[in-house]
């Protein structure tokens, strides 16, 4: 079964129901709505990565439609959902060669390419959103959108909500940091998730989100880690038996755009852009705290055993490592104050 399935019946489509009228009613992302105006000054690509019904994808389809309107046909921007155009690491790629005009991409793999990206992946140090937008709206924010540019690619818009990160498991149940001894987990192409885990004595394997699925049901790995509208969308739910409430990262979603592609619209026109995305971010934002809310139920609905955790014995393991000490020197004293100026002290 592919792990690219879109919503059917039962849990999935009930909950994304229940994330709001709006998102309910948008358009589907493969008609793209309103009808295109024959000869636009600039057709563009935005890429994602994520289910077609995922709040990231109907967010971005109508933010892409109020970009056509609002320049009266002449900026039109198509989206191409789950992974359509390549995984998340083609796709970085792409974006820096022009090959697509935007794309949305996690924190955690963006650090790939602007290791600055991922300081807001660092292990246990946001408890929670209100310290999240904060530090994203705030002068953490700044920091990373600037690190971001100096790579050649810009960013849209302030990050959108890829979510808070819980461990699931087909084979063992994680309630405390020992749980995780020798346990094969999926990760991301993403050093900061791949170091905490092996700080907790885990056994991580970088696995491109596309391939996750099938990973999971040949037992390739024993678990994987994601946001709960992430293991909902792409139905990981069906080969995991438990979820650990662990929010052990939060990872956030930047618009990224090509410089030359970006720089090639009109200034008026980029503003535009920029609206959108924004206002879209903050809908999506929204999406996902409601999904957050019910997802935990409707998932237990499911037969799936839901764990709670006490975050603070992970904490507690990981400042008994390296692991804080080496990522503040990766990242250096601007960036790590920055994130200890929010997140509180953490060396």
């Amino acid at each position: 079964m592919s792990n690219r399935s879109t919503i059917g019946s039962g849990i999935d489509r009930r909950t994304f129901l229940k994330a709001g009228a709006s998102i309910a009613a948008a358009a589907p992302l493969w008609g793209l709505s309103i009808s295109r105006a024959s000869a636009a000054d600039f057709s563009y690509k935005l890429a994602t990565g994520q289910d077609p019904t995922h709040p990231v994808n109907i967010r971005a389809q109508q933010a892409c439609d109020k970009i056509r309107t609002a320049t009266a046909g002449k900026l039109d921007i198509k989206v191409f959902p789950a992974n359509q155009l390549g995984s998340d690491t083609d796709l970085l790629s792409q974006v820096r060669s022009g090959g697509v005009e935007f794309f949305n991409q996690a924190s955690s793999i963006l650090a790939t390419l602007a290791p600055a990206a991922g300081i807001v992946n660092t292990g246990f140090a946001f408890p929670d959103y209100d310290t999240v937008w904060k530090a994203m709206d705030g002068d953490l924010g700044a920091y990373i959108r600037a690190q971001i540019e100096k790579t050649g690619i810009v960013t849209v818009s302030r990050p959108w909500d890829n979510g808070f990160r819980q461990v699931s498991s087909s084979t063992r149940v994680i309630k405390q940091p020992g749980d995780l001894k020798g346990f094969k987990i999926r990760v991301p192409q993403a050093p900061m998730l791949t170091s905490l885990f092996r700080a907790l004595d885990a056994g991580p394997a970088p696995i491109n989100f596309n391939e996750l699925y099938s990973a999971l049901q040949t037992g390739v790995v024993e678990g994987q880690e994601n946001a709960l509208p992430i293991i909902a969308t792409a139905k990981l739910y069906e080969v995991q038996k438990s979820i650990s409430l662990t929010s052990h990262v939060w990872d956030g979603y930047w618009i990224l755009g090509n410089r030359r592609a970006w720089e090639k619209l009109p200034a008026d026109m980029r503003a535009i852009v920029t609206r959108e995305f924004e206002a879209a971010g903050m809908l999506q934002r929204a999406d996902i705290a409601k999904l957050n809310g019910s997802l935990r139920n409707d998932l237990k609905a499911k037969g799936v055993n839901i764990v709670d955790v006490d975050r603070q014995s992970f904490r507690d393991a990981l400042r008994k490592t390296s692991f804080y000490g080496d990522w503040k020197s990766k990242y250096g004293d601007q960036g790590w104050s920055l994130l200890e100026k929010y997140a509180g002290k953490l060396v």
